[in-house]
Parts: C-alpha cells; sequence; structure tokens
C-alpha cells in the first residue's frame, strides 16, 4: 500500500489551474485512507470552481492510479476556510515612515532574492491606495477563484502575489477608499486568499502609521518588521515615528533596516557618489536597534527592469546580500 508521504509525492504533480502550484504546495490534501488495495484521498475544495473540481480530480485520480496498481482510488471533496489550510512560517511586514522611499523594491528584492535561495515566498501587497507589485513582476491576470476562496497569481519565478490592482479593470484606476475598506481589503487578502505552504510571506505595507499598517500589525501574526529609509534628514526622523510604532506600540521585533537610494556609483571611475546626502545607515540601525540588512543603490537598470515588469531578472549581488543578511537575522531570532 502506498504510504502518505507516496500519496504527497504523487499529488505534487498536479498543477491547479490557475495558480500553477501543487495540491501539496497548496496544503489542499486532507485525508489519506489506504486499506485492501483501496485508497481513498479527501481533498480541500477551497478556490476551486465546480469545473476546476472534475478537472483535479481527474488528473489525481491518473497520478494515484500508477501507485502499487491500485485497483480502487476514490477521491472527494470537502470544505475548508483558506485560513485552516495556509500553513506560513513567517510572515514580514516591509514598513517605512514615508512613501517614495523604495519600500515596494525592497519586498520585491527580497522576496526575490528568498526564492532564488529555494524557500517558498508570497507577497501580500497591502499598499491599497499605491500598489506598485504587480507592475513591477510584470502582471497583468485577474486572480481566479470561487465563493471559497481566492488564487494568488503566480510570477514567472513561482512567488504567489496578491494586489488589488489584480483586481482592477484597468491597473491605472485609482482606488479612493476611506481607512475602513482599506483595511477590509487588507483583512480579505490574508483570510481569503489561499497561500497554501509557504515559508515567509512578504507584506508590503503602506507607507506611514496610519490606519492601514496599524490594521496588518493587529491583524496579521507578523514574526517582524523591515523598515525602509533613504538618507534624508526628513526620512530619517519619519524612520524613528515608524520604529517607535512597531516596537513601542505594538510589540513588534524590527528584524532589520534597508538604507535605499544609498548611493550612485559612477560607470566610468567607480566612485560612489552620495546624491542625497551622507549615508544615515548606522545612525537608523542604532535607533532601531536592529542590523542594517543593506545598502541598496541608485542603479538605472533597477528601474527599467521594474518599469518593464521584469524585476526577477535583476543579476546583482544586492539581491543575494540582502536575503542572507535577513536570514541570518531571522535565525539569530530564534535562536
Amino acid at each position: 500500500m502506498p504510504s502518505a508521504k507516496e500519496v504527497e509525492e504523487a499529488l505534487s504533480h498536479v498543477l491547479v489551474p490557475g495558480i500553477g502550484r501543487s495540491l501539496t504546495q497548496l496544503n489542499m490534501i486532507r485525508a489519506v485512507d489506504a486499506a485492501n488495495d483501496k485508497l481513498k484521498i479527501t481533498l480541500a475544495s477551497t478556490a476551486l470552481d465546480p469545473a476546476v473540481q472534475d478537472w483535479v480530480q481527474a488528473k489525481a485520480r491518473g497520478e494515484l492510479e500508477k501507485l502499487h496498481d491500485m485497483k480502487e482510488v476514490g477521491i472527494e471533496f470537502v470544505e475548508a476556510k483558506p485560513q485552516e489550510l495556509n500553513r506560513i512560517d513567517h510572515v514580514l511586514a516591509i514598513m517605512s515612515g514615508k512613501g517614495g522611499v523604495g519600500k515596494s523594491l525592497v519586498a520585491g528584492l527580497l522576496a526575490v532574492g528568498l526564492n532564488r535561495m529555494g524557500y517558498e515566498v508570497g507577497i501580500l501587497d497591502a499598499d491599497i491606495t499605491g500598489p506598485s507589485i504587480p507592475r513591477m513582476f510584470g502582471l497583468a491576470v485577474r486572480p481566479t477563484g470561487s465563493d471559497t476562496g481566492i488564487l494568488p497569481v503566480l510570477s514567472r519565478s513561482g512567488i504567489e502575489i496578491m494586489s488589488i490592482n489584480l483586481l482592477l479593470p484597468q491597473e491605472d484606476d485609482a482606488v479612493i477608499w476611506r481607512g475602513p475598506l482599506i483595511g477590509k481589503a487588507i483583512q480579505q487578502f490574508w483570510e481569503d486568499v489561499l497561500w497554501g505552504k509557504l515559508d515567509y510571506l512578504i507584506v508590503d505595507l503602506p507607507p506611514g502609521t496610519a490606519d492601514a499598517p496599524l490594521t496588518v500589525m493587529q491583524s496579521l501574526p507578523l514574526s517582524g518588521v523591515v523598515i525602509v529609509f533613504s538618507p534624508q534628514e526628513l526620512a530619517a526622523m519619519v524612520v524613528r515615528k515608524a520604529v517607535r510604532m512597531a516596537r513601542e506600540a505594538m510589540h513588534i521585533p524590527i528584524l532589520g533596516v534597508v538604507e535605499n537610494m544609498s548611493y550612485l556609483v559612477l560607470p566610468d571611475t567607480g566612485k560612489k557618489l552620495e546624491l542625497f546626502g551622507k549615508s544615515r545607515a548606522d545612525e537608523m540601525a542604532k535607533a532601531a536597534e536592529a542590523p542594517l540588512l543593506g545598502q541598496i543603490p541608485i542603479d538605472p537598470e533597477i528601474a527599467r527592469l521594474c518599469d518593464q515588469g521584469n524585476i526577477e531578472r535583476y543579476d546583482s549581488e544586492v539581491v543575494n546580500s540582502l536575503a542572507q543578511a535577513f536570514l541570518g537575522t531571522v535565525r539569530d531570532k530564534a535562536e
């Protein structure tokens, strides 16, 4: 008789239409019962409409019938809420005290770096009124699902993404909502989206310290916060506000800080030019009582690739070093 592990391996070849992740990755296997050459599998029907359920059932049966020449394979579906299926090891918020410092860029680069290292990663774009994650990743398809849940969209390299921009008729449509509606949308992206099994879910917060970031900090089980800033004096001042909100008001650990637009490398000489003034990286790390995870330069290549929707093609040591520094901090916190 096949073991539960063998069943999971077989069902890892069944990719759910609309997202391209397997039944195993989405944690949709609810029960395995094998006896007397008969195999009965129970799957969650979450986010699957009837037509997709029929397709999944046929595909799963085909894979399972290959196991030990099973004489009878039964597959049934049961209802389950997305939150019952989601197994996310770490939920990380990317935060900034003000807009325009590259918070979404850091969220995207960190997701790309972790994905390249073999981790299962998702991005929840909680910046409802200024979403930019879909454009960076070149995504224009609408999420699929049913009345029981929503499936995120998969990027080219396999990063799960959910953003309000993926639900709008046009990506440049304005979302003119008051705070409570924005907070409700963020909660739905957490509660109603089938993320499945993830090592890291990166939450791209709205800038500032108002209702929307507060909603995330109160309603999501955050493992910690990474704070993004730029070298300007004004940015440094508002970073301190974000630090106080996260650490003192919400009691959420700050895992590290990232300085964006830190310098420009002159192509002819290789000299670093600090366009926005002297770096405040060490000062901000000290204020946050957290490690400096990285200093991201002003790189025209980043801007070009993000505008083209090709952030996943960015080839720089910045991506790897950011992910490695973050993982080192997570390990230190765990110990």
